[in-house]
């Protein structure tokens, strides 16, 4: 897999962008704020990790791990009440799961066989 080029990891970097930034047009608290920012940059950092080393399986599962604690910060946080950060959090984190998981090389390879393997 080349290095820059899976749209898997710039879909999470998109996410995590717009979650870091999310507070600058959204209402929010220091909490929430702080809690966007921290995990919408980690996101960005692990997306980029992930472009620039894509066999590394790590990198994926720590992207997904980055999404799901993105999901559930609304909750754990106390700014569910919050509609447009909160979904911003649901939408972002959902977007990084996803692309964790379908960065993955074995699923990677399910919805691209190359020429010449054999899938099961």
């Amino acid at each position: 897999m080349k290095k820059w080029t899976r749209w898997q990891d710039w879909a999470a970097l998109i996410a995590g962008v717009y979650a870091l930034l999310s507070p600058i047009w959204t209402n929010t608290d220091t909490k929430a704020t702080w809690t966007m920012v921290v995990l919408g940059a980690a996101i960005g950092v692990v997306a980029l990790l992930s472009m620039s080393r894509p066999e590394d399986q790590n990198a994926d599962y720590a992207l997904m791990l980055m999404g799901v604690l993105l999901f559930i910060s609304p909750w754990v946080m106390g700014f569910a009440t919050m509609d447009g950060l909160a979904l911003t959090a649901w939408i972002a984190g959902a977007v990084a799961v996803v692309s964790g998981v379908l960065a993955l090389p074995q699923i990677d390879r399910r919805m691209h066989p190359r020429h010449g393997t054999i899938t099961h």
